[in-house]
């Protein structure tokens, strides 16, 4: 039975093991010079513009960490939701690896605005201060919640009046463009996002990101932050020909939709049981409620998931690209078995 747990947990879309395959032939330069990269990147440029960097690094944390570290000197800081991946789930690394300081800021459904953010924006050119430098977004969000693109517009006009840089976490990017019926230029290069770290390990992609510059100022000089972080991956293709695959194919498109459409298959389930609260709007593919704390442990151990405020019995549900409706029902079962 399929867990609930994370969309981390699916396995690799077929259509991405077939790309695997394919590319799995003959001998090819490494490094990224290859035929293979090089179409992946002719293919993100029609999706973004010609003048986009793209750069392939090994996953997500590195992505963010190499976003930050081609941003922000050590003595500078970056502006990040306190339930931010960069802040909570990446073991300190941006802080580590950049020097920069994180300033965290709670937010009650996982999205920054201008005003959560302006009290922090205080301290520049004040030698005892760090100075801020960096937004940094998940799209969605950590709650699985959406910014509009009037929202990233204003993220904008705040970094333009404070002369600073917006980076997105894009990790579940796909599930964010679906739901807004937008394309990822629209999201990313039309709202004036500088950088951009796009994920595909959550839709069916086995490993690897690629990491946007929409800034030419802040990529000249990454190519040698990624050697340094040692993110240059020798064998490129089998991370480039899984995103050519991904983007040519609309198997971004088709995985998003899916796990989207199952995580509203399942809100309707579960608003059925009285003693489930719903805690955060559904608008990708993960669903935070609130249980009796009893029968957490109980459903747990026979569906994983993980709790995520464990003093208020809050969990996380989240759908894949390959949860089915079987999957759903079996799940509801089980809910069933306990919630009488």
């Amino acid at each position: 039975m399929k867990s609930f747990a994370s969309d981390n947990n699916a396995g690799v879309h077929p259509g991405i093991m077939a790309a695997l395959d394919a590319c799995n032939e003959e001998h090819v330069v490494g490094y990224g010079d290859d035929i293979y990269t090089k179409k992946a990147i002719k293919t993100f440029k029609s999706f973004f513009n010609d003048q986009t960097d793209v750069f392939f690094v090994y996953g997500g944390t590195g992505a963010n960490v190499l976003a930050i570290s081609s941003v922000c000197s050590s003595f500078e800081s970056v502006i990040c939701a306190q339930s931010a991946h960069i802040n909570v789930d990446e073991c300190g690394a941006p802080e580590k690896f950049s020097g920069a300081k994180l300033v965290d800021i709670p937010v009650p459904n996982g999205k920054l605005t201008p005003e959560l953010i302006k009290p922090s924006l205080h301290g520049f050119d004040f030698e005892h201060h760090s100075q801020p430098k960096l937004i940094s977004i998940s799209q969605p969000t950590e709650l699985g919640t959406v910014y509009t693109l009037d929202e990233l517009k204003a993220l904008r006009q705040l970094a333009d009046a404070y002369n600073m840089y917006i980076h997105i976490d894009g990790a579940r990017i796909a599930n964010a463009a679906v739901y807004l019926g937008c394309s990822f230029k629209e999201m990313t290069i039309d709202c004036g996002i500088d950088v951009c770290s796009f994920g595909g390990n959550k839709n069916g992609l086995m490993f690897g990101e690629a990491l946007l510059f929409f800034n030419k100022k802040i990529s000249q000089k990454f190519k040698y932050i990624r050697k340094q972080a040692m993110q240059l991956h020798s064998k490129m293709r089998y991370i480039s020909a899984q995103f050519d695959e991904y983007l040519q194919s609309a198997l971004w498109k088709k995985n998003a939709l899916h796990s989207n459409k199952m995580a509203g298959l399942l809100l309707t389930e579960i608003q059925k049981f009285s003693q489930i609260k719903v805690t955060q709007k559904v608008e990708t593919n993960a669903i935070f409620v609130t249980l009796p704390k009893d029968v957490i442990s109980k459903i747990q151990k026979e569906s994983f998931f993980y709790d995520w405020n464990e003093h208020i019995g809050e969990v996380r549900w989240m759908t894949a690209f390959d949860t089915s409706e079987q999957d759903i029902e079996n799940f509801v079962n089980i809910l069933r078995k306990y919630l009488k």
